[in-house]
């Protein structure tokens, strides 16, 4: 079972890989409750039920079209490592264990803090900088600044490279900031032709940087159905429409946990928000919740 949540939008996905789904869950009266409660929510926009890759339920509220894109905050996230993923299966990236010192020599050189020059690919991906976030409370400061990879890369080491879980968003941007100079385009154009266009959805483009780097981490815009398609990737181990889009191995290892939130249970890992939602119940989706 795959289920995406976002406010203000729900898209939820149940795998035809799920042999054993209890059967009162997918009743037409257990579905019409979940659009009532749905309904009752003031702030969500839509409902998507989706399957064995079948739509079952579709519902739009407070003057949401089917059409309308939606931001999808952190779950961002998702999508960004999805490119960093294709970009290391076409050689672009060496690989998660890759330094990414090499990639802001301005700003990671020879005179950087040691433990800065190490952190890797894999520790902006697991939010295992060690750096101080800036998320939360030092959110404002950092998208207000005037350079937000310098921003982010000269924050104080509050943890410790490769160990410590430290929520922040400017280590996916870091992410972006590093897909743009390898692939020689901009994230949102790798995106389209690497990952949008396979799967055969549009993807409108999305706030940057005061330099031009597509925001990596947040307000990436998709509607439901693209946010379904998007999951359906990752239920069919990266295949759709008879390709290989993001490799296999790569969706498996992204459901593989690396870290614990400090303000939570939340087990993260490289595909974010993928480890949490398989601990979601049919019963508790049902429900409303």
């Amino acid at each position: 079972m795959l289920v995406a949540f976002w406010l203000p939008l729900t898209c939820v996905h149940l795998s035809a890989q799920n042999q054993n789904p209890p059967s009162d869950a997918f009743s037409s009266a257990a579905l019409d409750a979940a659009v009532k409660a749905a309904a009752d929510l003031p702030r969500l926009r839509s409902l998507l039920v989706s399957l064995g890759d079948t739509a079952v339920v579709e519902r739009y509220f407070r003057g949401t079209r089917a059409t309308t894109p939606a931001n999808m905050k952190s779950a961002s996230k998702a999508v960004i490592s999805g490119l960093v993923g294709i970009a290391i299966e076409r050689k672009l990236i060496p690989g998660v264990d890759a330094p990414i010192a090499p990639d802001f020599p301005d700003l990671l050189g020879p005179s950087a803090e040691p433990q800065k020059r190490k952190i890797t690919i894999e520790d902006l991906l697991t939010m295992r900088a060690g750096l101080e976030s800036t998320s939360m409370r030092n959110y404002g400061a950092w998208v207000q600044s005037a350079n937000w990879v310098r921003y982010v890369l000269t924050r104080r080491l509050t943890g410790t490279p490769g160990v410590d879980m430290i929520y922040s968003t400017g280590d996916y941007h870091l992410l972006s900031a590093i897909l743009t100079k390898v692939s020689g385009v901009s994230t949102l154009a790798f995106a389209r032709e690497a990952l949008a266009k396979p799967i055969g959805i549009t993807l409108a483009a999305w706030p940057q940087d005061p330099q031009g780097i597509y925001f990596g981490g947040n307000e990436m815009l998709m509607t439901p159905r693209q946010m379904v398609a998007f999951g359906e990737l990752y239920l069919h181990r990266g295949r759709a429409n008879g390709r290989q889009i993001v490799p296999a191995a790569w969706v498996d290892a992204s459901f593989v946990p690396r870290g614990r939130s400090q303000w939570s249970e939340q087990l993260f890992g490289y595909g974010w928000w993928i480890r949490r939602v398989l601990s979601a119940s049919v019963h508790e989706l049902t429900a409303g919740s």
